[in-house]
């Protein structure tokens, strides 16, 4: 009887020594992706800022918005990660803001209308 209680004790420790490590790992995990999006969020809105503030920048020192992206580029030193992010520049006029947009490159699909 005493070899059968052991045992019983054994597997019931090591279930719970499983059991126990699963939860931890998946707790783990939760935590890292929520760091990773968070991140890539975070990513997303400082590549954006840096392109708003070499719009105006331009808007202030010639007096119109950059007519296109490359514009940017070339005369203001932006140099966002294309591979990371996906950039669309939409020139409306010389005198106004243009509508610019940074997507996550990996996630586009997510943003695509009608699809």
């Amino acid at each position: 009887m005493d070899i059968i209680q052991s045992r019983k004790k054994l597997f019931v420790k090591t279930f719970v020594s499983v059991a126990l490590f699963v939860i931890i790992v998946a707790i783990f995990a939760g935590v890292a992706s929520g760091i990773s999006e968070r991140s890539g969020n975070e990513g997303v809105a400082l590549t954006y800022e840096s392109l708003r503030r070499a719009a105006v920048q331009c808007y202030a020192l010639e007096g119109t918005y950059p007519a296109d992206f490359a514009y940017l580029k070339e005369h203001y030193g932006v140099r966002p990660d294309e591979r990371k992010y996906v950039i669309y520049y939409d020139y409306v006029a010389s005198n106004l803001m243009p509508d610019i947009t940074v997507l996550p490159a990996g996630r586009i699909s997510d943003f695509m209308v009608g699809q």
